[in-house]
């Protein structure tokens, strides 16, 4: 990473250099305050005194700067309006253009002046979460609780910029009065159902929202989509292009996700049933159930890199790849082949487009509706892996036609192939390829994309720290560790391996949560056919409604944690205390003195399950924030990584099932729950001694 200085300096705006916050200065005397207090020649309180005063003094700089121009875009707004006032008597299509394009301006140095705010903003935090890494005092909760809500306090201005809405709000109304609207008398205030549709203006409104950006539901749920954004913003005179979005495009990679996760999850319930019909043992479902993950693990590579030069393409060869996968799957009973089966669910890991969903959101998508695109890939994720149960539950059925057989092992496959072939030609139709420049036209007009989608995308984050304690700074790298050059840190990894080196040990500590997570999540999920046929002598059905069940837990856990638990609490601690609740979910399981019941495997499951969930929603929201921006575009981005660490421990998982069914049914609940345990442990004691060095 790059060292945060420098970055700040290389990314101001020239002509307001003296009004940034002196991060160098701050950061200088941080150093000498430790050494002073080091050496005994200066008091504690004396420090923290001081040190508040110079924040107090750089933080009213930028105020007074913003306010002051402030004032400048309304009196440029306010000359406008009287040339707009002078149109209305003899309207000109020329002038009224010339004033339209004047608007504009104006919009992009508002533009301007955000960024302006939120890269002071962004230094800010760095030097507050330094000052208490350095001293070990949580001098963050002090400084925002006494000046917060304080009305004498300039934070006051930053927090609520209402100066900012104004100005928008003059901007809008007036843009909107120079659209052709064809005899419409009706004004701005009495559609506030249709507003304006102006790049400009959208993207102003985008930075609005970022800067008074607070975790809500519909934001932790995008988080989930790990649709990676940039760290830090830059300046930007070009508005955001649309041109590449394609609503129908867009729908028809949601419901690739769908069907893809109702794929993967539509067997389970019936895996170990087809397993024996074949001449198997019952835990050779978890080979059969894996195989998908398998050939995840490459076809998330080649898609990744594919999705570079096109969307249809890939997705078309998913579509077939599955098609057929699905076509041998349901032969598999009629030939009397497990190989058969095996490669059917190795053709249907194949094509898996997940990183081709991710990447069309995160390219194509605009930034207005980016935020509801990725919580909509989320969302069909989890209606997927619901569905894929419960809709095995209701293929109980059992017919021949001419040679070909029908029923609760052979009817997903067929079901689903009928599904993909539907969805190819619809794709076919429909779907609206978008523009892709080649490389070499690509540089200069990559970088300003790159400076124009940060400028959007970096106000993500909170403008300080939230009132309530809401400081989040495990989700923050340490830039100032790192002895990058600036320019190498907006290319790409071009390798796993180079992806990898990216990685900070915080960030390879989230991958650890991620791999724990999806392991144990895996091993509930796929034994859970075997497990309850053995102990409670469940149907198909009861296992598809168990499983459905636990499907359609989801998203009412992360409406939960987005909206209210993460207001209350730090990611951090509610990314330990998940973890936590996932290790006694898995000691609850175990089956060791008591005759094991109903009662105890479904509590348990279900406490581990809704941890597992709880523990991925805050661990994706922190990786999407701590990971390198370089790994935020190319093929090996920070999505490729989150899914290659979820794939593999989906592998082993699955691979730990099928060795389990050697030492006997009595044993597998326990053989299998003891690496989970283990793993879940390691993942604690990583989590804690990670926090505890950094903080």
């Amino acid at each position: 990473m790059v060292n945060f200085g420098k970055k700040l300096k290389d990314r101001q705006i020239q002509e307001w250099q003296g009004y940034y916050i002196n991060y160098k200065l701050m950061k200088k005397r941080v150093r000498q305050y430790a050494q002073q207090i080091q050496l005994g020649t200066q008091d504690r309180r004396h420090v923290l005194k001081d040190f508040s005063r110079m924040l107090d003094s750089q933080i009213e700089k930028i105020v007074l700067f913003l306010l002051e121009q402030q004032g400048i875009l309304a009196s440029r707004i306010e000359k406008l309006v009287e040339q707009h006032d002078a149109l209305q008597q003899e309207p000109e299509i020329n002038k009224i253009n010339g004033l339209r394009e004047a608007y504009r301006t104006v919009g992009q140095d508002l533009l301007k002046l955000l960024y302006f705010v939120e890269i002071n903003a962004v230094g800010l935090r760095k030097i507050l979460k330094k000052f208490d890494k350095r001293f070990g005092y949580r001098f963050t909760d002090y400084y925002v609780k006494t000046r917060a809500n304080h009305p004498y306090s300039q934070l006051q201005q930053v927090f609520k910029h209402v100066g900012l809405g104004a100005v928008v709000g003059a901007l809008s109304r007036n843009l909107h009065d120079l659209q052709d609207r064809q005899g419409s008398y009706l004004s701005i205030y009495d559609q506030p159902s249709l507003p304006l549709q102006d790049p400009v203006i959208d993207s102003i409104n985008a930075a609005v929202d970022r800067l008074t950006h607070s975790t809500n539901f519909l934001n932790f749920l995008a988080q989930h989509a790990l649709i990676m954004q940039e760290d830090l913003p830059a300046p930007t005179e070009e508005p955001v292009d649309d041109k590449r979005y394609h609503f129908m495009s867009l729908l028809l990679n949601l419901a690739n996700t769908f069907l893809y996760m109702v794929n993967t999850y539509i067997i389970v319930p019936t895996a170990d049933d087809y397993s024996t019909s074949l001449g198997a043992a019952p835990t050779v479902c978890g080979i059969v159930i894996g195989a998908m993950a398998v050939a995840q693990v490459f076809s998330s590579v080649y898609f990744s890199a594919w999705s570079n030069k096109s969307y249809f393409r890939p997705l078309v060869f998913s579509s077939i790849a599955l098609f057929f996968g699905n076509i041998l799957y349901a032969l598999a009973y009629d030939i009397s082949s497990i190989w058969v089966l095996l490669i059917g669910r190795l053709f249907c890991g194949l094509g898996s487009a997940r990183a081709v969903n991710r990447r069309y959101i995160s390219d194509c998508v605009p930034l207005r509706i980016r935020m509801q695109a990725s919580a909509g890939f989320v969302s069909a994720s989890a209606l997927g892996m619901a569905c894929g149960p419960a809709l095995a539950g209701i293929l109980q059925i059992d017919f021949k036609l001419y040679k070909l057989t029908f029923n609760q092992n052979t009817l997903p496959g067929w079901v689903m192939a009928v599904a993909w072939l539907i969805y190819l030609v619809w794709l076919w139709i429909t779907f609206k390829e978008p523009s892709h420049d080649t490389e070499e036209n690509q540089g200069p007009q990559q970088s300003n994309d790159d400076e124009n989608s940060a400028l959007e995308n970096g106000l993500k984050q909170p403008l300080l720290i939230a009132s309530k304690d809401k400081v989040d700074e495990d989700a923050d790298q340490d830039f100032d560790e790192s002895e990058e050059a600036p320019e190498e840190s907006r290319v790409p990894a071009n390798s796993i391996g180079s992806a990898y080196r990216l990685l900070t040990p915080s960030v390879k500590v989230q991958l650890l949560i991620y791999f724990m997570l999806k392991y144990v999540m895996e091993i509930l999920l796929s034994e859970s056919s075997v497990i309850t046929t053995y102990y409670f002598n469940w149907s198909t059905s009861t296992v598809a409604v168990f499983l459905a069940c636990l499907g359609l837990t989801v998203l009412p856990v992360n409406i939960i944690v987005g909206s209210y638990i993460s207001n209350l609490f730090e990611d951090r601690q509610i990314l330990l205390a998940s973890e936590i609740m996932v290790c006694i979910g898995v000691l609850l399981s175990f089956n060791i003195i008591f005759p094991y019941t109903e009662p105890q495997y479904i509590c348990s499951g279900l406490l581990v399950f809704v941890s597992a969930e709880v523990l991925e929603g805050v661990n994706l929201s922190l990786l999407s924030r701590v990971m390198s921006s370089r790994l935020s575009r190319g093929t090996y981005n920070g999505g490729l990584l989150s899914t290659e660490a979820g794939t593999i421990a989906r592998v082993i998982a699955d691979a730990t099932i099928t060795l389990a069914g050697f030492v006997g049914e009595s044993r597998i609940l326990n053989v299998t729950l003891l690496p989970s345990l283990l793993i879940t442990i390691c993942s604690i004691l990583a989590t804690c001694y990670t926090y505890n060095s950094l903080y």
